[in-house]
């Protein structure tokens, strides 16, 4: 399931924006301008997916520490100038809004406060209205699937709806608890779609990182996200995969020089043998940037490819050398998966930009707004409470 809009209202400083998404996408910005917060809605419109919404939202701080800090809206004046910015009357009920729709479905949510006096944990917020439709725009035609505080109504095959929950937890998604194989296979087809996606910003190269060590090995399919299995995935690759794609990537990225891995017992460890050199590097021995495009590799490389693959500053601890090379691997992943780069590197964004499929998504400030650049927007109608 490819994704064509990303839609966020609410959320820091996305006060409402909707994105037009391809097949490659960069995200690019200077420091403050978003990128930051378009790369966490997605992963808090994952965590919907996973039950996980709440607790992601508790380590940020609460929605309150979340939300849109500026008024409802701006006025002509206030744009120009020419008024000081301040709060208007609100037209709309608070809320943190997100969603996505491509081709084959759609998906929005709204997360609100609950109300005073029902919930023993005040800083939660609650789910107000979740809704599934066909297609890339909501419509009364389209919806088939809808959450209304506590209600759940999904429409059959002769268009008739018909009740599935009546009492559905605040903090649960109708996505983990009306996904049913036989009732209801298109929520549980979206349910598994949005579970698989994956993100990769954690990805540790440091002095201690796990990747260093020697690991046991085990088939390792999807490299984790701080790539402490790096061996097994590597040899995962090898076995199953297209390593002669991987050395390629490699040998791009380090001419002459060809990656391999040691077993000993049940232990496996990463080899590097670099051009010149009399031996094998272990990855104790490489360099942060080294083993960070490794990691990078094997992560682009997968056997398992998933419909949608973050990458949050992939660029880091990377030499700019590095940066056309890793460029071409993340145009040839984004042959098998749809890819959304987060970067503030001006070479790799232009890098990326030189394919035919890379659609550069570039964010601004204004009165401390996010705003897509050059009319990148979307049209966008988000369900009403």
């Amino acid at each position: 399931m490819t994704i064509s809009r990303l839609a966020i209202s609410g959320y820091r400083s996305l006060r409402n924006i909707a994105i037009e998404i391809g097949q490659l996408n960069v995200v690019t910005g200077a420091n403050g301008s978003g990128k930051s917060s378009l790369y966490r809605a997605l992963r808090l419109l994952a965590d919907i997916a996973q039950g996980r919404a709440i607790q992601s939202l508790a380590a940020e701080g609460g929605l309150r520490s979340v939300l849109w800090a500026g008024p409802e809206s701006f006025s002509r004046a206030m744009k120009a100038g020419d008024q000081e910015v301040e709060g208007l009357v609100r037209k709309a009920p608070i809320g943190l809004k997100l969603g996505f729709s491509g081709e084959d479905y759609g998906y929005a949510i709204d997360l609100g406060f609950p109300i005073p006096g029902t919930s023993a944990f005040e800083n939660d917020p609650d789910i107000k209205i979740e809704s599934v439709w066909t297609g890339e725009k909501l419509s009364r035609s389209t919806l088939f699937a809808e959450r209304r505080g506590p209600l759940v109504r999904i429409r059959d095959d002769a268009g008739e709806w018909r009740q599935t929950m009546l009492d559905i937890a605040p903090f649960d998604s109708m996505l983990t608890q009306c996904a049913d194989p036989r009732e209801t296979p298109e929520l549980l087809f979206l349910r598994e779609q949005m579970r698989a996606w994956r993100f990769y910003d954690q990805l540790r190269s440091d002095r201690d990182a796990p990747a260093r060590k020697p690991q046991v090995g085990t088939y390792t399919p999807v490299l984790a996200n701080d790539g402490a299995d790096l061996a097994a995935a590597i040899m995962t690759i090898g076995s199953v995969s297209d390593f002669d794609g991987f050395r390629d990537a490699i040998s791009d990225a380090f001419p002459g020089a060809n990656v391999e891995v040691d077993q000993v017992h049940n232990y496996l460890e990463v080899k590097m043998r670099q051009h010149g050199l009399l031996r094998t590097l272990g990855a104790a021995e490489l360099s942060d940037g080294t083993l960070r495009y490794l990691c990078l590799a094997a992560a682009l490389l997968t056997p398992r490819p998933p419909a949608l693959m973050i990458l949050n500053e992939p660029e880091s601890s990377l030499h700019p050398d590095l940066l056309p090379a890793l460029a071409r691997l993340i145009v040839r992943a984004s042959g098998r998966s749809q890819i959304i780069v987060v970067s503030h590197s001006s070479l790799l964004v232009s890098a990326l930009a030189k394919h035919h499929s890379c659609r550069p998504i570039v964010l601004e400030k204004e009165l401390s707004e996010t705003i897509v650049r050059d009319g990148g927007a979307a049209d966008w109608s988000w369900p009403s409470r």
